[in-house]
């Protein structure tokens, strides 16, 4: 009789591993794109890249600190010169651009050429 049960543990066990083995978790596999699908993301793609490099270039030419002091700007106190806003932490630094515009335009990111 032990023998017996012993076989049939042994046999249930046996069956319990080969079912268990077949049993593995396995990856999904990824769904191919077809070629209308990729025609279709196209537009979307081109649009999400060009968004960024024009919002780094805005960054890259907006005036931030004052040209005279290095202060915060003000937004309300500007002049135009040469068709572009300057902005000015104070009314007293309006004086001194007006007074000698060139001395500060290379400190102003609108003024600096930009790479196409």
């Amino acid at each position: 009789m032990k023998i017996g049960m012993m076989l049939l543990v042994t046999g249930i066990l046996f069956v319990g591993l080969i079912l268990l083995d077949g049993c593995k978790k396995s990856e999904p596999t990824p769904a191919k794109t077809t070629t209308s699908q990729i025609q279709d993301m196209k537009g979307h793609d081109h649009a999400a890249m060009t968004d960024e490099p024009a919002k780094a270039v805005a960054a890259a030419i907006e005036q931030t600190t004052c040209p005279v002091m290095g202060n915060p700007i003000n937004k309300d106190l500007f002049v135009e010169y040469k068709g572009k806003k300057v902005y000015f932490c104070c009314p007293d630094c309006i004086e001194k651009f007006k007074a000698e515009p060139e001395k500060y335009i290379a400190k102003l990111p609108q003024f600096q050429k930009q790479v196409q």
